[in-house]
């Protein structure tokens, strides 16, 4: 499946970090992630609002599903249904949307509760939103012009331009600062890793140092250059 655009950005492109999924922990605002990916279900709650189906989902809003899918075929996982024999979707916290029921009877169809032939697991292109980041990292922004300062849990995989729209939240000018590590002026088209920014938390994890007082600084230098604000 290719990976799709949402608010202009490849989904591929898009991280989030862990702390920013388990945000969205309600039925107003229902995240989940699996197998790598972030998925906004909030649409899929809002359309099936008071069903004791929802259930297993709105218990685990904010949380990684991941042990409800077979890594190799991204599906549900299967089991054999000791009583009939046989082959059902396995459902440890019990069946939800979409699942088929355990003992088959032919009145019942894929398209009875979703509207379509697509159960909602599937269908990357309406619910994805983008990668969940498998590392995150902190760093310190620091504004020359203003002195603030501001801690950020990033997500390594991502550019330093996502990175530039975090900062968006702090200061709607970000976009107006050439961003710089040591005097050296950021490609905000490479992941601090790519920039030489090392992350250096298993080396103070290993010697037991508070990598929290050891974060790397970025600096922020005005630019006079309105346009690019």
């Amino acid at each position: 499946m290719s990976a799709g655009f949402r608010n202009g950005a490849r989904l591929e492109d898009r991280y989030f970090t862990p702390a920013e999924v388990e945000m969205h922990n309600a039925p107003e605002d229902c995240w989940v992630s699996w197998l790598g990916y972030v998925y906004d279900l909030t649409p899929l709650v809002e359309e099936h609002k008071g069903e004791p189906l929802l259930a297993p989902i709105l218990k685990n809003a904010g949380k990684d599903i991941s042990h409800w899918f077979d890594r190799k075929t991204g599906d549900l996982k299967s089991q054999i249904n000791p009583l009939t024999e046989c082959l059902t979707p396995y459902t440890p916290e019990g069946p939800f949307l979409h699942v088929p029921p355990p003992v088959p009877f032919s009145d019942w169809s894929s398209t009875m509760d979703t509207g379509s032939a697509v159960p909602w697991w599937q269908n990357k292109h309406k619910y994805c939103i983008g990668r969940l980041s498998q590392k995150t990292r902190k760093i310190r922004i620091i504004n020359t012009l203003t002195r603030d300062e501001h801690v950020l849990e990033v997500a390594s995989e991502e550019k330093l331009s996502a990175i530039q729209e975090r900062y968006l939240a702090y200061n709607s000018h970000a976009k107006g600062y050439m961003w710089k590590r040591l005097g050296q002026l950021l490609d905000m088209s490479r992941t601090l890793e790519e920039n030489s920014i090392t992350d250096e938390s298993p080396y103070f994890e290993q010697v037991g140092i508070d990598e929290e007082d050891w974060l790397p600084a970025v600096h922020l230098y005005f630019s006079d250059d309105l346009t690019v604000a």
